[in-house]
């Protein structure tokens, strides 16, 4: 008889600490209970490399950093992110490299884009999984080709169209569509995956960052068309805040799953506050600016989530609210604390408003997903 056991994925992770394993001490024992354990790396873990000039905010952590990963539990690692070309080329590999040498699966970046594309397989308990990692948040040639490295693409298209076409300076709708080669490609991905493994599990770094709940069109085009291609769940990040759960065919899309261990902008740059850049991305989210903290507050509520695989298949899917202190550490919060009804209501009202009708149910101190298939 096969042994159930637990697979754990979080948003983004990232330090810019002396200490970089100390942002993990709230939670390090939760990770390591669980039997897989999957992130999002935010920042490049390197000691080398210049700054790109077409990155906002040039992210790069102490290479010692990818330990304190391996230590805190995880497994596999998506460096799918919009940050993985900020200091270069060499920062780019020595971080590939301090992760694998640290026995981590890296996905969603390569020498190329094939490498970009390559799945990580993990098999446990005779179950097999494999995942994937795609990026949407693509400054300037962040996306590997066949003769450049970066990272795996799920490029979006935006169209703004004018409510009122003859009344020049009034409000434009927006519309956004998955990029046709980008999305053909990973749908082959998933098909090429699904005849190997039992469970695929999609990595995707997207969304509108900051502003609360919105979710982009094309995103529900992407994910719809991924689990409908055979992916089992998708585990969405970047926001940096939490963004709605949908169930689609009885498989959960995790929208965001927001920070989780990540130091604040300000940890990875000087005079943040004081650049025009900055001011203007605190106008997206109205409580920045009268938030005490470095982030708004709402990039302090997160979630792990975490699900219970048997025979093969996902079983049930859950999430275990999370709280980040002032200094960014996660830590887990029970039912009984007035942080947990606060996240719950969160994830219930960001979800409500966009229309979604998944069903939570609290169950000690998770929160459990209805996964039977609702109508949508």
């Amino acid at each position: 008889m096969e042994k159930d056991f637990v697979f754990l994925a979080t948003g983004d992770i990232g330090m810019n600490r002396e200490n970089p394993s100390s942002i993990f001490d709230g939670v390090r024992d939760t990770l390591n209970k669980g039997d897989l354990v999957f992130g999002q790396l935010e920042p490049c873990l390197a000691s080398v490399g210049t700054p790109a000039c077409q990155s906002r905010l040039p992210m790069r952590g102490d290479p010692k950093g990818a330990g304190a990963i391996r230590e805190a539990g995880y497994d596999v690692i998506s460096f799918a992110t919009n940050h993985c070309m900020d200091w270069g080329r060499e920062a780019f590999f020595q971080t590939i490299d301090v992760l694998k040498k640290e026995e981590l699966r890296v996905i969603g970046a390569g020498k190329d884009i094939s490498e970009a594309r390559k799945p990580a397989i993990v098999e446990i308990n005779g179950t097999k999984i494999g995942f994937l990692g795609y990026n949407t948040i693509l400054p300037q040639d962040y996306y590997a080709t066949k003769d450049r490295p970066g990272c795996a693409p799920m490029r979006g298209l935006t169209v703004y169209e004018p409510i009122e076409h003859d009344q020049p300076g009034t409000p434009c709708r927006i519309h956004t569509f998955p990029h046709r080669d980008d999305l053909k490609q990973l749908l082959e991905d998933i098909r090429m995956l699904r005849k190997q493994v039992d469970i695929v599990a999609l990595s995707i770094h997207w969304g509108i960052h900051f502003i609360p709940a919105v979710l982009a069109d094309y995103q529900r085009d992407v994910a719809h068309a991924a689990i409908d291609a055979g992916a089992d769940v998708i585990l969405g990040h970047h926001t940096h805040i939490l963004k709605p759960i949908e169930v689609y065919k009885g498989k959960v899309i995790f929208y965001s799953l927001a920070n989780f261990a990540l130091d604040p902008p300000q940890a990875f740059a000087e005079n943040l506050d004081q650049q025009d850049q900055h001011q203007e991305m605190m106008k997206l989210n109205k409580d920045w600016k009268n938030s005490k903290k470095k982030m708004p507050e709402d990039s302090y509520k997160t979630i792990l989530a975490r699900m219970t695989v048997r025979g093969g298949a996902i079983q049930k899917v859950e999430y275990l609210p999370v709280l980040l202190d002032d200094d960014s550490n996660p830590h887990l919060v029970k039912q009984e604390d007035t942080a947990f009804l606060e996240i719950v209501r969160y994830m219930e009202e960001i979800t409500e408003n966009q229309e979604i009708s998944t069903r939570f149910t609290v169950d000690g101190d998770a929160v459990v997903i209805e996964t039977a298939e609702q109508k949508q």
